[in-house]
């Protein structure tokens, strides 16, 4: 009676590429990782290219603006611009979208505060999420009083109101440079990402492959780096995505109330504009919808890697 199965050497041979590397048997699917099957999804939801071709854009604007317009958002002329109306013609001029009552070009200040918007809240979000998340990986990982300790500090500070403790803090600044403005923010705005890292360790710490490493010897920063880390980064990228248009609103707040940026602001122009706002009210309009598009665009895209990278989602 002829074999039914295959010997070992015969399975060898047929799964054995020429170059000595094993392929997967006929009908086996590669396999799989949570970043693979993520990155498929983003690929295919509209939320997510519509989102990031809008920050792409966003970065362009910010990293060139001399493309979009050789006007200066600084530049004054009373006499001749003093609250001049729009020129909807002239697309990409100086006078496209009107002149604010210091006879500035309401467009080229628009183009510039891009800049300013996302220098702030891509720096505070790096910041929070570097700082944040290695306080609650240390948190997370050794528990016991350390665990106490950092819990107690994450509490102390979630308690203080963000907005309100950022302005106490930058109204202690006679200059309030975008170093300034980071450094602020971070300082109350690390708490959520310790939460949310130390809750993602915990889980991944009691892995068996995290305990194999532990048998095998490996040292401490070792195991945090090469494999706590990774696989319990994914819930922390979600919310700094999303945070990230949290912190340029908040900054454009700060603008407004006189507490966030000088010079070129979507937060100072909307704060000038309100005063003309019966007279002139593209003075503010313009510089509110850059900062709602910007806003809304990082909010879909945290939104969009969320539901890729939750597998209840699936």
């Amino acid at each position: 009676m002829p074999e039914l199965t295959k010997t070992s050497a015969e399975k060898s041979a047929t799964s054995a590429a020429p170059d000595g590397r094993r392929l997967p048997e006929a009908g086996q699917e590669k396999a799989r990782s949570l970043w693979g099957d993520a990155w498929r999804d983003l690929r295919t939801n509209w939320i997510f290219i519509v989102s990031s071709v809008l920050i792409l854009l966003l970065l362009v604007i910010a990293l060139f603006p001399g493309l979009f317009t050789s006007a200066s958002p600084d530049a004054k002329d009373l006499a001749a611009h003093y609250l001049q109306k729009p020129e909807y013609g002239h697309i990409f001029g100086a006078d496209w979208l009107g002149y604010d009552a210091q006879g500035r070009s309401v467009y080229a200040r628009a183009i510039y505060g891009t800049r300013a918007s996302l220098l702030v809240g891509g720096g505070t979000t790096l910041a929070v999420t570097v700082f944040g998340g290695l306080v609650g990986m240390l948190a997370g990982y050794f528990g016991g009083w350390i665990d106490a300790v950092l819990s107690r500090i994450t509490d102390m500070f979630f308690g203080i109101p963000f907005l309100l403790g950022t302005m106490v803090m930058l109204n202690s600044f006679t200059e309030r440079s975008i170093p300034i403005v980071i450094l602020a923010l971070t300082f109350l705005g690390w708490t959520q990402t310790a939460r949310v890292m130390r809750g993602s360790v915990i889980t991944v710490k009691s892995q068996d492959y995290v305990q194999a490493a532990k048998a095998l010897g490996a040292s401490t920063s070792r195991i945090l780096f090469r494999h706590v880390l990774p696989n319990a980064i994914a819930p922390v990228i979600v919310v700094a995505t999303i945070a990230l248009g949290v912190y340029i609103g908040a900054e454009a707040t700060l603008s407004y109330l006189g507490l966030g940026l000088e010079g070129a602001s979507w937060g100072n122009d909307i704060s000038d504009g309100q005063n003309q706002i019966r007279v002139a009210a593209y003075i503010m309009l313009y510089p509110s919808i850059m900062l709602s598009i910007t806003v809304l665009a990082f909010i879909m895209l945290g939104e969009a890697v969320r539901n890729a990278l939750d597998p209840k989602q699936r």
